[in-house]
């Protein structure tokens, strides 16, 4: 399957998934604002067309909707046909996610299993089904969308928060596969966002406090700026920038510390 608008932009197409609202509505209006046609991803295809119209005729660029459920398999593979097949496509923003926000007895299987489709399998699939192509060409941008649970649990996001780890992991290893190449990766980890998910997860945003809360558009201009500053890892409300690269630096000499096939001396027998 292969979408092709009318004309084309210079700058190429920006896949945006989980479009329809949130994160990913505005991502889909600060890349159609800077000159990229787009294909919007999400279920809901009202919201979805609408979204479409509105760019075109505020932006004058191409919109095509592809209506697709990230958690079913066929939906997936059908992005993942377009990803894979469309040279116009020189940027790709993993954002689609859902969430539940339960103690994990608490939460039925079947919702543990559409959290990893959702958050962590569509990322994976996805970026391997554009990645290919990017690196043929050496040029194109991929985004995916992590959290700050991606390297923290709450009591009540430890589901979700594992799949946001592999966001993680997957998207620091990809970024230094490619490092020698001119594929650009990023890894933008949001905290408290003022997006649906908080109602997907059934808390709702009005239970939380005020402070604590960031605006979407605040969030994604702030990532934005971080791409365009080079930064591989960005973190919008983290204003402190020595915190991750302290965090980054602890997990490689932890990893450079385990690299011994004796046992750690407190191991050892009389100890």
């Amino acid at each position: 399957m292969s979408i092709r608008g009318k004309g084309g932009s210079a700058l190429g197409v920006a896949v945006v998934t989980g479009a329809s609202s949130g994160i990913g509505k505005v991502y889909a209006d600060r890349l159609a604002k800077r000159g990229y046609d787009l294909i919007l991803v999400a279920r809901r295809r009202e919201r979805l067309e609408a979204l479409a119209r509105e760019l075109k005729q505020r932006y004058g660029v191409q919109a095509d909707p592809l209506v697709a459920d990230l958690g079913k398999d066929a939906d997936l593979k059908r992005v993942a046909d377009v990803l894979s097949t469309d040279e116009r496509i020189t940027v790709l923003v993993n954002n689609a996610g859902t969430s539940a926000a339960k103690p994990s007895l608490d939460v039925p299987i079947a919702t543990v299993n559409n959290l990893m489709e959702v958050n962590a399998r569509s990322v994976t699939e996805l970026s391997l089904a554009v990645l290919p192509g990017f690196v043929k060409r050496d040029s194109g941008t991929l985004i995916n969308i992590g959290s700050v649970l991606s390297f923290f649990a709450l009591p009540f996001t430890t589901s979700y928060s594992a799949t946001k780890a592999h966001v993680m992991l997957f998207t620091i290893g990809l970024r230094d596969e490619l490092v020698n190449t001119k594929v650009r990766v990023q890894l933008v980890l949001p905290a408290t966002t003022d997006t649906e998910i908080w109602d997907v997860a059934g808390i709702g945003i009005h239970n939380l406090d005020p402070a604590t809360v960031m605006s979407a558009d605040d969030c994604v201009d702030a990532a934005l700026k971080g791409l365009d500053k080079g930064e591989t890892v960005t973190l919008p409300s983290v204003e402190d920038p020595s915190l991750w690269d302290n965090f980054d630096a602890a997990r490689i000499k932890m990893f450079q510390a385990s690299q011994t096939g004796k046992t750690a001396s407190r191991y050892n027998i009389g100890n």
